[in-house]
């Protein structure tokens, strides 16, 4: 399968992009700076943003499937948000309906719906969007748009709302929210493969023991996490934190520290 990896210079889009040539795809990556000395794949340096570029980045070879990672991974203003989440998907949607591209896997995040309080227990993909931050608004818009683009072109779509990608967790909380390097590998390839998902979501973390979310909607897919982070428990210190971290899934982006104005700096 040829693959475009957005994002792909990365943090999860190194990850990714090595695990998805070990496992025999054509990738092809695509971000705002050159490529990373010694990529073994073709390359695009373009902004997701940039409707032009991303065209060119279709036309330039045939796909078979797009791995959208790109975008701001913090909390900014409004407009930059909605920019770097919904405005980039877009542009790729187009592309992928002009250029008969049929599969999109989307990295959202937990912070779509981090606002949640963690007292209603394990968390479903049927739970409602309650954003945390202008971040998570904007992972809400881009997976709205990305079933829409479902609905109207018949694209198979698989949101990934990924809590912590971590070498290995480094609070109490991401014992909950982890997502391992390999275990994300996992989760790509079964989106990407899985036979037609339509529009779809799942919860990207580990086999964690202590898990907020529930991993049978990934599992449907055929996402069969490996890792737990109870493996790494002993070596996480407890936190001053911790308490407020874990009264609402998004842990410190749903905490007084992350309010700032929609529109300022």
């Amino acid at each position: 399968m040829r693959v475009l990896v957005t994002g792909a210079a990365g943090s999860i889009g190194r990850v990714v992009t090595a695990g998805l040539v070990d496992l025999g795809h054509d990738v092809v990556g695509l971000d705002l700076v050159p490529a990373p000395d010694g990529t073994p794949f073709a390359w695009h340096e373009a902004d997701c943003a940039d409707a032009d570029a991303v065209e060119a980045a279709f036309a330039a070879q045939p796909l078979d499937a797009v791995v959208h990672l790109a975008g701001i991974p913090r909390e900014a203003s409004l407009p930059d948000e909605l920019t770097s989440h919904v405005v980039t998907t877009a542009a790729l949607l187009d592309a992928m309906v002009g250029h008969d591209v049929p599969r999109v896997v989307y990295a959202s995040s937990n912070h779509a719906v981090g606002r949640t309080p963690r007292a209603d227990g394990e968390l479903s993909v049927q739970a409602l969007p309650r954003a945390d931050t202008y971040y998570g608004v904007a992972k809400v818009a881009a997976e709205a748009l990305l079933q829409l683009f479902s609905d109207r072109h018949g694209l198979d779509v698989v949101a990934c709302r990924i809590g912590s990608f971590l070498e290995e967790p480094t609070s109490v909380r991401s014992l909950s929210t982890w997502l391992s390097h390999g275990d994300c590998v996992r989760m790509v390839e079964a989106a990407l493969t899985t036979p037609a998902p339509g529009y779809a979501v799942l919860y990207g973390i580990s086999a964690n023991t202590r898990a907020w979310w529930d991993l049978e909607p990934g599992r449907r897919l055929g996402y069969e996490p490996q890792d737990d982070a109870e493996a790494h428990a002993g070596r996480v210190e407890p936190g001053p934190h911790d308490d407020a971290e874990a009264e609402y899934v998004g842990g410190p982006y749903a905490t007084a520290e992350a309010v700032r104005p929609a529109l300022g700096d």
